[in-house]
Formats: C-alpha cells, structure tokens, sequence
C-alpha cells in the first residue's frame, strides 16, 4: 500500500511539473508577422483550371508547430503531390520544395509583394536545358485563391504558362 502512495504522489507531481513547464512554455517563433503571409492559402480547396474543369483537391495545412503550411494534392487524373512552405527568417524569404508521383522536384523561393505570394525556381529539362519556374498565389475576392504556374525557356525572359487554376474552398 505505500508503494501505490508514494507511485500516485510521485505521478502528482509529474503532472504538476509538466503543466507548470507547458504554461511557461513561450508562444511559437512562427506566430506572427511575415510567417502568416501564406496563411490566406490554407484550407480544403476544389482547384478549377482556367476552363472550369476540375485539376482536383487540395488540402493546405499548419504543420510543425505553425511554422510550416503542408500542401497535399491530389488530380483529377491520378497525379499526386505536396509540398512544404517555409518562411525563412534568416534569408528574409519564402520557400518551397514541391514533390510529386511522376518524380518532380521542383524547389522554389520567393517573397509576399503587392498582395500575392511569388516564388520562383528552376528545373532541368531531359536534355539537361535550365527551366525557369514562376508560381503566384494571389487571393482573390470571395475567399478564392488564384495560382498560375509559368516556365520560361529563354534567358530573356518570356513566360509561358503551365497552370492557371483557381482554388474554391470545400464545403
């Protein structure tokens, strides 16, 4: 009987210590500021392209204690990929590492300006030929969010478009 005792006291006093420690425990580095930037992105999304016709779904979520926006995407075709968002205090910057079923790896980074998220990158093409990449999240009215995706070829610069999608929040 005084092991039970001195087990259910010292139990007790676990659970005080661990809730003293879990209150003074300061709020999250990434609560604030240019860390929320990409909050307007988060949510159950269905993701039209240009024509109407369903991409697929996305799911956007807070990860890693909120410092981290985790993208799972899954097409309307059976392409799947995610992505993880960082901002990246020390380089005063976004990034991104998108990774997907068909063996993309597609790295970006970029800044929040005029009201959009623009992050850019480049791939290698199978002939090993640089491919920049540019992809703008831009909220829109009503709760949407706009993503166009373009590549560029040239060193001068001219953008083709890959995606042009529009995100429609899930009821």
């Amino acid at each position: 009987m005084a092991r039970v005792a001195i087990l259910v006291s010292l139990l007790a006093l676990v659970l005080t210590r661990s809730s003293t420690l879990q209150a003074q425990t300061p709020a999250p580095a990434c609560a604030a500021g240019q860390h929320r930037q990409f909050d307007f992105w988060i949510g159950v999304w269905d993701v039209h392209q240009a024509d109407g016709k369903l991409a697929g779904r996305n799911t956007i979520t807070r990860a890693y204690g909120g410092c981290v926006i985790e993208e799972h995407y899954v097409g309307a075709r059976g392409y799947a990929g995610g992505s993880l968002n960082i901002y990246d205090a020390s380089r005063d910057r976004w990034h991104q590492t998108w990774v997907d079923n068909g063996g993309l790896l597609l790295e970006l980074d970029g800044a929040f300006r005029d009201g959009k998220m623009v992050m850019e990158g480049e791939t290698l093409d199978s002939a090993g030929a640089v491919q920049k990449q540019r992809i703008t999240w831009e909220p829109l009215p009503g709760g949407k969010v706009r993503q166009h995706w373009q590549q560029s070829t040239d060193a001068g610069g001219s953008w083709s478009t890959l995606f042009d999608g529009t995100y429609t929040k899930r009821p």
